[in-house]
């Protein structure tokens, strides 16, 4: 059963989606198996997570299910909005309705998904349908906002000296959609609203 107690939080990404890409692709092969671009929210339970890292069972019981846009769209449908390796443009985050943050997608991005996925199948082959995310969008710049709570409380300790902002409660909705410098939505958006289950 879902807990309020267990952190919830949102994470605005972008997920890449490959044909079969062998073990060993080099980074400037990589790019070719991306066969699809859509937006996820990789949500987290943060209380969860450093009790099962603790145990060295990695992140499993502190990632519940992740959401996905309900469009997925190829890399050249995308046009100037995606230049090989990265999306680029805004992804709007809403919380209760409340702008929570803008980040774009193409600006501070360390890893892009090449490299991103070489590194994934250093060890394995990665089969058709694999989902490569690319971590919680975030801009250096802080006027843009946040498209993670917990990013937001780390810069409210640093700045305030604790976190203010709460983590999501049951009845809280949340909202994340990425648009084209232009405005368009290519994926849809992603629209949730906390509950519990039982």
């Amino acid at each position: 059963m879902l807990d309020d107690a267990w952190g919830i939080d949102f994470e605005a990404e972008v997920g890449v989606i490959l044909d079969d890409a062998p073990m060993g692709v080099l980074e400037a092969d990589a790019g070719q198996h991306i066969k699809l671009v859509t937006i996820i929210n990789d949500v987290s339970l943060r209380h969860v997570i450093p009790g099962e890292l603790g145990k060295g069972f990695g992140f499993y019981q502190g990632k519940p299910a992740t959401a996905f846009a309900p469009v997925t769209v190829t890399p050249d449908a995308l046009g100037a909005a995606w230049d090989g390796g990265k999306l680029i443009g805004p992804m709007h985050c809403w919380i209760n309705g409340g702008a929570y943050g803008q980040p774009d997608c193409g600006v501070d991005m360390n890893f892009e998904f090449p490299r991103l996925i070489a590194h994934a199948a250093c060890t394995r082959n990665l089969v058709a349908g694999t989902v490569i995310g690319s971590g919680t969008i975030s801009n250096r710049d802080r006027t843009a906002g946040s498209s993670c709570i917990a990013e937001k409380r780390m810069i409210e300790t640093i700045e305030e000296g604790a976190p203010k902002s709460e983590f999501l409660k049951s009845g809280d909705s949340v909202r994340i959609e990425f648009k084209t410098r232009d405005g368009h939505s290519p994926f849809g958006a992603i629209d949730q609203v906390v509950k519990k289950a039982g």
